[in-house]
């Protein structure tokens, strides 16, 4: 059966809008056990354990409909689930998607905005399973994903030791970058336009970094700076950062020339790349597409993390409660 895409959520009433969201979701894969239109869905877990996140995007704080796509803005919403089970080196199999928006928001951008988390989490073979939609405000979209292991061990945020070498996969600084360019206006040069739209994380070096024995990794949602904080107060070891490491890519240059900056500030405080960011034993040989930038040390006091030698206080990166 089709159905028209005409109407506000209003209009067409919860029930006709979940036909239209789930009537595209075609196979679901083996690994679901009852989809969408039941109370709950079921799915598989072969390796005895579920890897599970949650993360929301709210309208005004994370997108704005003038700047993105309902498709970009869907996209965004999965990935940032989606690089979270790549963090922990799984693969993320299923997601469940609740979505709040005002009434008179048009039934064809909540379809459009499924479609972009179904494009994403079609990414790492994952399937969107249920969800739940509702009148509010502004629009919410909070995404579940659930990941699975295939039988290795979780890799932490605490697990970083002295000496290991500090090393990151993905781009890092695009999407503050592409951020800065649409607060003043411009759509161009789109490539970091695109980046704050919806990022590209590289989900398969999550697992890729696992099997290799990261000994630590989190995806950088929040910017380098605060998020690999995180990760030496986890283990208990300051991380030395070294940007002469870093290859400053051509776009991120061109950018912060015009506006007199120095392109290292996008890159060590914005967020919303979902690079990831990894420990490794010294000497151990990279999964591809992973670059090293430091290094791990023994914390002589409380953990920290130093850029070119001197420590780096600031919070950076994306404040939730700015």
């Amino acid at each position: 059966m089709t159905h028209d895409s005409g109407g506000t959520m209003h209009d067409v009433g919860e029930f006709a809008l979940i036909a239209r969201i789930t009537e595209p979701a075609g196979a679901l894969g083996d690994g679901v056990i009852v989809g969408p239109g039941d109370d709950t869905a079921i799915v598989a877990a072969p390796d005895g354990r579920v890897v599970v996140t949650c993360d929301m995007l709210v309208e005004g704080k994370h997108f704005r409909r003038d700047w993105s796509t309902a498709i970009d803005v869907g996209r965004k919403a999965a990935a940032a689930s989606l690089a979270d089970v790549a963090a922990m080196g799984a693969t993320a199999t299923s997601l469940v998607v609740s979505f709040g928006a005002p009434g008179d928001l048009p039934a064809a951008w909540a379809v459009s905005c499924t479609a972009g988390i179904r494009e994403e989490a079609a990414l790492v073979g994952a399937v969107i399973v249920g969800g739940d939609v509702v009148e509010a405000p502004q629009i919410v979209i909070s995404v579940t994903a659930l990941g699975d292991l295939d039988k290795r061990a979780p890799v932490l945020r605490s697990g970083a030791q002295p000496g290991d070498v500090l090393a990151i996969a993905g781009r890092f600084g695009w999407s503050a970058a592409g951020l800065a360019l649409l607060q003043r206006g411009f759509k161009s040069p789109k490539v970091l336009v695109d980046a704050h739209r919806f990022p590209t994380p590289p989900y398969d070096a999550g697992p890729a970094a696992a099997v290799a024995g990261a000994t630590s990794m989190i995806d950088v949602s929040d910017g380098l700076l605060a998020d690999a904080r995180h990760v030496a107060l986890a283990s208990g070891v300051d991380l030395a950062i070294d940007t002469s490491a870093w290859e400053i890519p051509d776009p991120l240059q061109a950018a912060a020339a015009a506006y007199n900056v120095d392109p290292r500030g996008w890159m060590l405080a914005g967020g919303e790349d979902h690079a990831l960011l990894a420990t490794f034993p010294a000497g151990s040989t990279l999964p591809d597409g992973f670059v090293v930038i430091g290094e791990a040390r023994a914390a002589d006091g409380e953990p920290e993390v130093l850029v070119d030698g001197a420590p780096r206080d600031e919070a950076g990166g994306h404040r939730h409660f700015a």
